[in-house]
């Protein structure tokens, strides 16, 4: 049962394999230019698991000690995974031990999968999930140790390679643009961030952005949701 769910989850995440080994090792290749040992980027790859998360964890493991500034980032930052974890209640039920670990490795990527998946008939719906969870996580976990291990052979200067982050909310961003049947959202998100910006300034608009988008997406979901079913 186990052989069939991982054989049949594989496939899915063929695609996931080359983005995440190569923003894994440019990830750690990042945390060696701070001066982090590889064991850092092992470590939070295989404990926290959040792409871009990680990133912004590795400039406040660098400054001052704000517990409160910590957390508050990190909610704003994940807070998609309010909408995720919701959409995904029917999905995880029935999945019994493996639960913990389906919400624990949550991802972009692995919800993409695994709500739109199409579970093979004779293919238990949580190993697949668990699969799709795993192979994904592994990836990340793969690509950082390659590149914290790597990091510290190179000897070009590693200054600017913080845009990484930079870059990888563009991807994320293009992919949500090229997904999205009304651009909404994203136009939202445009609208706000960038009033968020004018009245904040360039060193505090983010959280303020953030949260303006995700209580404008909540209000705004129940409409969304029927101009996307009219458009399908």
């Amino acid at each position: 049962m186990k052989r069939k769910a991982f054989l049949a989850a594989f496939p899915h995440t063929l695609p996931i394999l080359a983005g995440f080994l190569f923003l894994g090792i440019a990830y750690g290749i990042y945390m060696h230019s701070l001066g982090f040992s590889a064991i850092y980027p092992i470590l939070m790859s295989l404990f926290i698991f959040a792409g871009s998360m990680e990133f912004v964890a590795a400039a406040m493991l660098l400054a001052a000690f704000n517990p409160f500034s910590a957390i508050l980032l990190t909610v704003m930052i994940n807070a998609r995974h309010l909408f995720y974890g919701l959409s995904m209640l029917d999905r995880y039920k029935g999945t019994g031990r493996l639960k913990p670990y389906l919400i624990f490795g949550l991802c972009d990527e692995s919800f993409s999968i695994n709500y739109t998946a199409k579970v093979p008939a004779g293919i238990d719906k949580g190993w697949f999930m668990f699969f799709v969870t795993a192979l994904n996580q592994l990836y990340w976990v793969a690509g950082s140790a390659i590149g914290a291990l790597f990091g510290s052979y190179i000897q070009f200067n590693t200054e600017g390679l913080g845009f990484v982050m930079t870059a990888l909310f563009v991807v994320l961003f293009m992919e949500q643009w090229m997904n999205d049947k009304h651009h909404t959202s994203a136009m939202t998100g445009l609208a706000l961030s960038a009033l968020s910006l004018i009245i904040f300034g360039s060193s505090h608009f983010i959280i303020p952005a953030m949260i303006a988008i995700l209580l404008a997406l909540t209000v705004m979901r129940q409409p969304l949701e029927r101009k996307d079913e009219l458009v399908s």
